[in-house]
């Protein structure tokens, strides 16, 4: 079976040297060392001021949502992964879709504006597989309307925009590290600000809001990260570099290969591909399923990413109608995009793709 992605597992003697320092330590969670050692790391590498390592990706974006107080209606994206979604309505607020850019994805600054009510507290972009939203045109809108921007970067493991990392963009972004991304905890995600004060308050929220043995300052949750992740992340860490070539090396070969035959992501133009997916426009979603049918039965596994558009979800009862969402999510179709994936499975893949294509 070749699935859309396999979870990266380093070496396994050196996960075991960490591994041995935890048993040393008897330390296996709540801030142990291994997890201070790689939000330093992390900063470093990703050139942020604060980072938080929590649980899972979703939690990310819960304590944003949390830590800058928001109420009402949010404006955000309907072409993502459930999570962007769900975690609003769990927290009580209400999303409103804007429509995307069919060429980058991404959600339209546009359609943001017109959006905006009074109601409206805040604006919850997606840097999609990985591409950086048009950052300047959405904080413009949010100054001028006074809104708080939480940027989903799930996908955004080494995004850069322009001269620096696209995490420090907005008021919060949010990372996952799920088994299955770019980089990745076995499960994880993190929270990036600037603001320090934030960054102390989401610290608080993460933990039960407690300050001392005997001190609970406010309502908080257990969001921590755990010492055996924290070391799954050092591993994967180390080895980034190849993991990203090789994943760049795969991407390539797709693209030159299939390229004239179906439509590709436009990236930003500011911004280099981070290779995190391998998304392919088809021109039809008839198309579309014939391809997955043909992939499927020789035990090749793409992935609809992302399918429905989220603004047709009937539980959510959206009042929006978003035409290039639900038009893009209808055909777009992410291969098989991981580290091992040797050259005799992509060129398999390859050739059932192109003969559609054809």
């Amino acid at each position: 079976m070749i699935p859309v992605t396999k979870a990266y597992l380093p070496n396994k003697k050196k996960y075991q040297s960490y591994v041995d320092r935890i048993f040393q330590s008897g330390w296996l969670t709540n801030n142990g060392s291994l997890l201070k050692e790689l939000e330093q790391r992390l900063a470093e590498y990703l050139g942020v001021k604060n980072i938080i390592l929590v649980a899972n990706g979703s939690l990310a974006l819960q304590l944003a949502y949390k830590a800058l107080e928001l109420k009402g209606e949010v404006i955000t994206t309907p072409f993502s992964f459930a999570a962007t979604t769900s975690t609003l309505v769990w927290e009580g607020l209400t999303p409103i879709f804007a429509d995307i850019n069919p060429d980058s994805f991404n959600i339209n600054p546009t359609s943001i504006e017109e959006c905006i009510t009074s109601k409206t507290s805040a604006i919850v972009p997606v840097h999609v597989f990985g591409n950086p939203c048009d950052v300047e045109a959405i904080q413009a809108i949010a100054n001028q309307h006074k809104l708080k921007v939480v940027y989903d970067a799930a996908h955004a493991f080494g995004s850069d925009y322009k001269t620096q990392s696209v995490l420090n963009y907005g008021d919060i972004s949010t990372l996952s590290f799920h088994a299955t991304k770019l980089f990745h905890t076995i499960e994880g995600g993190a929270v990036i600000t600037n603001d320090d004060e934030l960054a102390k308050k989401i610290r608080l929220l993460i933990n039960f809001g407690i300050t001392s043995p005997s001190t609970i300052e406010t309502v908080g949750t257990n969001a921590k990260m755990n010492e055996f992740e924290a070391a799954m992340g050092l591993c994967v860490l180390d080895e980034i570099e190849g993991i990203r070539k090789q994943r760049g090396i795969i991407w390539e070969t797709y693209k030159q290969n299939l390229c004239g035959m179906f439509e590709f992501q436009q990236w930003n133009e500011h911004s280099k591909n981070n290779h995190a997916y391998a998304p392919i426009l088809l021109n039809s979603e008839e198309q579309l399923l014939r391809v997955e049918s043909r992939l499927k039965y020789h035990d090749i596994l793409p992935r609809r990413y992302f399918y429905p558009s989220l603004d047709t979800l009937d539980y959510l009862e959206s009042k929006q109608v978003c035409q290039h969402s639900r038009d893009i999510a209808s055909r777009v179709l992410c291969l098989p995009l991981y580290p091992n994936l040797n050259s005799t499975d992509q060129n398999l893949v390859l050739d059932i793709i192109s003969r559609e294509g054809l």
